[in-house]
């Protein structure tokens, strides 16, 4: 997701859940969240949960890219990608993503990132 603090700085946020559990797993939150960034949460959780499967993701550059593509493949992680426009492919994800959104960041006019952060744990 893409929103904007008080000054107009733009942020984004990654939202990680395990679909079998109905779990949120990570909240990742910075002005960008290049490829190696979303490995280093990815490798994180699978230290901490173990490795999955699969992961379905969006068609977000981050998740295209080359880095995150070769590291599922290193670890046996299959992806699968939602078809562009397809929301509801991600059925799970996006209900997560409307419910941070009106209760945290509709809710408030964030000043830093720091406070994004400290609001959304």
């Amino acid at each position: 997701m893409s929103e904007a603090l008080d000054d107009r700085g733009r942020f984004r946020v990654m939202t990680l859940i395990d679909e079998g559990h109905r779990a949120a797993l990570a909240l990742e939150i910075g002005t960008s969240l290049p490829a190696a960034r979303v490995t280093r949460v990815l490798s994180a959780l699978v230290a901490l949960h173990g490795r999955p499967d699969a992961i379905r993701v969006d068609n977000g550059p981050e998740l295209l890219a080359e880095v995150v593509v070769d590291w599922c493949a290193t670890r046996g992680i299959g992806i699968h990608h939602i078809q562009p426009g397809k929301p509801d492919q991600n059925a799970y994800i996006e209900r997560v993503n409307r419910t941070y959104r009106e209760e945290v960041l509709a809710a408030y006019l964030f000043e830093s990132l720091e406070e994004v952060r400290a609001v959304s744990e």
